[in-house]
């Protein structure tokens, strides 16, 4: 099961207003939460951290905490107190955003506490395969990706799929930052940019940004890296379709009700001899091929656009398609609706046979 999560950081608010937080996220199906034990500066925080994490705890969150070799040392504790984080802090994994050597790392996952040991995925290195060469207990490992407030620099697309791709080839479960428009805290300071892990998501939708994320394959989890998300967003969230792409459709003025039908009611996939010009969704030509598609909107096709073939094409009639190149209009395709511009850019990403819906 895809999960989502949020972050929290005791340090820019009140115990009483992340907790409302916390169960506002509950009530829209969230169940993960990440905080920071690396930019917690003193014993006021600290107790408000054991607050927040026991209350969210008691509501069923897993909660995960960013930690490195130096707060082991600050708290005086090593790799083999792992079970001191669990009982007092009530985390349920430690992330190493600065790991060790990897032996500690897989002696951290044997550990009697049964506490998981989430690994940093953004770095791309050999890493996971280090900590599994000693023989580290593999259902006790996890990774995240990174997080990164400053413009320009969270992952290119390309690494971003290099580096999940090693984890997911060892069937650790995953999980990647995506961001609120609305959130102003990180973990450290005012963030005036978001907290993403893909700098292409910066400035987009956040339910754009999960579409994305999950559409890849290759990402179990989501956590919303920056505070607060508006309530609007966590809804937003917690609706989402977690295992099919579903894409926002502006329907067309001349949509029929059969046309309607067709496109948010019915099942489609991309079919597996694909198009460089279009998606096709070809079995409601099959399932409707009796029915009236009078022509209308027959204008030409522009990226984006959903047809559905009409009655000057006897043999494809009904039959709806998803534009992915200009190309005339013979008069055959009504234009039934468009995809809406923030997520255009997923069409290309859909794969051969590929399931995929509509939503208005």
């Amino acid at each position: 099961m895809r999960r989502l999560g949020i972050a929290v950081y005791p340090q820019h608010s009140t115990v009483q207003e992340l907790q409302d937080y916390i169960q506002l996220a509950h009530q829209n199906g969230f169940d993960r939460m990440f905080t920071c034990l690396m930019s917690i500066t003193n014993e006021q925080e600290l107790n408000k951290l054991q607050q927040v994490n026991a209350f969210a705890k008691n509501l069923g969150f897993d909660i995960s905490t960013d930690i490195a070799p130096s707060v082991f040392e600050e708290l005086g504790k090593t790799y083999r107190d792992v079970g001191y984080f669990k009982e007092h802090f009530h985390v349920s994994a430690l992330r190493l955003d600065m790991g060790f050597s990897g032996q500690e790392e897989a002696f951290m996952s044997l550990d009697a506490s049964n506490i998981k040991v989430e690994l940093n995925i953004s770095n791309g290195t050999k890493y996971v395969e280090t900590i599994l060469s000693y023989e580290a207990n593999r259902d006790n490992l996890l990774g995240c990706h990174n997080f990164y407030p400053r413009k320009y620099t969270a992952l290119s697309r390309q690494h971003f799929l290099a580096t999940s791709q090693l984890f997911k080839a060892h069937n650790i479960r995953t999980a990647a930052m995506i961001s609120s428009q609305h959130g102003k805290f990180g973990p450290w300071e005012e963030t005036l940019h978001g907290l993403p892990t893909l700098e292409e998501h910066r400035h987009l939708p956040i339910t754009v940004q999960a579409k994305d994320l999950w559409n890849t394959g290759l990402i179990d989890d989501l956590i919303i890296g920056n505070m607060f998300a508006s309530e609007q967003e966590l809804q937003a969230l917690g609706k989402l379709n977690r295992q099919k792409l579903e894409l926002q459709v502006q329907p067309a003025t001349g949509i029929t009700p059969i046309e309607e039908t067709i496109v948010f009611d019915e099942y489609h996939f991309n079919r597996g001899d694909v198009s460089e010009y279009m998606i096709r969704s070809t079995q409601s030509r099959v399932k409707f091929k009796q029915e009236d598609f009078p022509a209308h909107t027959v204008r030409p096709l522009q990226m984006g656009d959903v047809t559905i073939d009409n009655n000057e094409d006897v043999r494809y009639k009904g039959e709806l398609q998803i534009v992915l190149k200009e190309m005339p209009n013979e008069g055959t395709a009504s234009i039934v609706g468009t995809i809406v511009e923030e997520e255009k850019f997923l069409l290309q990403h859909i794969k051969p046979w590929q399931s995929f819906g509509f939503v208005k």
